[in-house]
């Protein structure tokens, strides 16, 4: 696996999405993580200017999603979303976010990834359990 590919092919797929709305960059990647960064600024915050935890949810499954790329065929196969869980822990006002992905099941069909969201001083902020179904792509 090149690194460098992998992380530019990721962040090139965010182009037009959520992914690029909420300023999310896939940053490093190794055998078994995964991690993304936020920007904390006003376009995240709730109305109190504290880091929205749906934003925060968006970045979990962002990079819970992705890893999951890890173990499927892109050929054949591609990856949703079936359920997240997530507890904030502490609030954030500004700087910048992490999200590290890391494998806890990897069957056939699903794939279980915890996500710690921490900030610049590895201060956990929240914390997500994200289930991925492996679905065929339809044949044309």
């Amino acid at each position: 696996m090149d690194k460098t590919i992998t992380l530019l092919t990721f962040n090139e797929r965010s182009k037009g999405t959520l992914m690029e709305t909420l300023d999310i960059e896939y940053i490093a990647i190794g055998e078994d993580y995964l991690t993304a960064k936020m920007p904390v600024n006003s376009s995240v915050h709730q109305p109190y200017g504290q880091l929205h935890g749906g934003a925060t949810a968006a970045l979990a499954e962002s990079v819970g999603s992705a890893a999951s790329n890890f173990f499927i065929d892109n050929d054949l196969q591609f990856v949703n979303g079936i359920q997240l869980s997530i507890n904030h822990i502490k609030s954030k006002r500004e700087g910048v976010v992490f999200a590290t992905a890391r494998n806890i099941h990897k069957g056939r069909t699903t794939h279980l990834w915890e996500v710690r969201v921490v900030d610049e001083e590895n201060t956990l902020i929240s914390i997500a359990k994200m289930t991925n179904i492996v679905l065929s792509i339809p044949k044309k």
